[in-house]
């Protein structure tokens, strides 16, 4: 008696991280590119029009602003208000950071705070972010809540025991880092950044600044082409 053939098996369900990297793989296709793009940096942001020209009222970079990159010679200047409990900001992490290392030598990375009001505890990640900066781990920190954001995120009880886990995982003096995440001078720190960002017209996260104009990004290209132009 023949027997039937073996059914095939349906794939297993892809993760969304394994679909993120095929898709950035094939990113020279325009409609795949564009379609992230647009999700990345609209999702939380208002229509998009026009790039605008720099809003009076806020400073955009202040003396102690983290720069991530410091070129001997500043072509140009790319401010990101960010917020780490945001997801777009969380899938536009990997691109800024190939781009930090493209024009690292050329254009000044700037990182500022926005956590947004509907995340229970982006302020809370800010404080262990900048508790960690305090000791010389500000990257190292910021990774780490982008790597772990799926854990944590969009929960409504108080995460501050899980950061103060990542802050022991980096081996910072937890006597120190107590003390500046309940610190007045952290928290306007913090403050500080999301009046200057309201200041500047900033709604919603990721949101940037290229030179002191707001971006209105839909391609990677586009942001590509943006950079190489600034850093002539």
């Amino acid at each position: 008696m023949t027997q039937a053939p073996p059914k095939p098996q349906p794939p297993a369900p892809d993760t969304g991280r394994k679909i993120r990297t095929v898709i950035w793989i094939l990113i020279g296709v325009v409609v795949a590119a564009g379609v992230i793009w647009y999700a990345v940096f609209t999702a939380t942001k208002p229509t998009p029009g026009p790039a605008s020209a720099p809003v009076d009222g806020g400073q955009l970079v202040r003396e102690d602003s983290h720069r991530i990159t410091t070129p001997a010679t500043e072509k140009a200047q790319l401010v990101e208000f960010l917020d780490f409990e945001c997801e777009s900001c969380r899938a536009a992490y990997p691109l800024v950071e190939e781009l930090k290392k493209e024009y690292g030598d050329r254009i000044t990375f700037v990182h500022r705070y926005f956590p947004l009001p509907g995340h229970r505890n982006s302020g809370t990640a800010a404080l262990a972010v900048e508790a960690a900066a305090q000791q010389g781990k500000y990257e190292q920190m910021v990774a780490k809540m982008f790597e772990t954001q799926a854990e944590w995120g969009e929960k409504q009880d108080s995460q501050a025991a899980l950061f103060r886990s990542y802050a022991q995982e980096l081996s910072l003096d937890m006597t120190r880092y107590d003390t500046d995440v309940a610190d007045e001078k952290t928290k306007e720190r913090i403050r500080k950044d999301v009046d200057d960002g309201t200041a500047l017209g900033v709604t919603g996260t990721p949101t940037f600044f290229l030179d002191g104009k707001k971006l209105t990004l839909n391609t990677e290209e586009q942001f590509r082409q943006l950079l190489d132009d600034a850093a002539k």
